[in-house]
């Protein structure tokens, strides 16, 4: 009997280029951020701060390790203040896994931080096309609007993060701030 000898290179090269094409395959469990986002909406101010991690930590997981560790290196980097370093990181997941909400959130981060305001708000309009429901990410382009001045666009998303997360106590604190000045205030 003759064995035939097979070569493996163009399979392991064609699977290969569909993992690359495929992309990462996120690994956020959506009905359980829905079930997580309802209770934080119910959650009394002792219960909210655990609810909400538990959201931050279902947003947070891409689906790859690799694209995990971009995250977690860019916010390390933005955590000693090295803000190029992170955007160079986040940039990486971004052109990697551009589906992947929470790297723009967290881009938009290191831009504001680096005073770059323009590219900031350009990420955090992604993240939220991405998720909406991202009340971090409304709570940072609601901050970004009130520094450039537009008080009254930042009183409305404060009141939409509120909605999403009653006891967010920045957003809470900065509309109250806007409303001693005569903006936000509801007739």
């Amino acid at each position: 009997m003759r064995m035939k000898i097979v070569n493996l290179k163009h399979t392991v090269a064609a699977l290969g280029a569909f993992v690359l094409l495929c992309g990462p395959v996120f690994s956020q469990d959506l009905a359980k951020i829905d079930t997580l986002l309802e209770a934080l909406r119910k959650a009394t101010p002792e219960e909210a701060r655990a609810v909400e991690r538990d959201i931050e930590r279902e947003w947070s997981r891409s689906g790859s390790a690799a694209m995990d560790l971009l995250l977690k290196r860019g916010r390390d980097a933005m955590a000693v203040g090295e803000f190029s370093v992170a955007i160079d990181h986040l940039t990486a997941l971004t052109d990697h896994a551009p589906e992947f909400a929470e790297g723009f959130h967290a881009r938009a981060t290191a831009y504001y931080r680096a005073n770059l305001y323009g590219p900031a708000a350009d990420d955090l309009e992604t993240a939220l096309a991405l998720n909406p429901d991202n009340f971090n990410a409304i709570f940072g382009l609601a901050v970004l609007l009130e520094e450039v001045g537009n008080s009254r666009s930042a009183a409305q998303l404060y009141r939409r993060v509120l909605a999403l997360n009653p006891n967010h106590e920045n957003a809470k604190s900065a509309l109250e701030q806007l409303k001693t000045k005569g903006i936000g205030r509801t007739l």
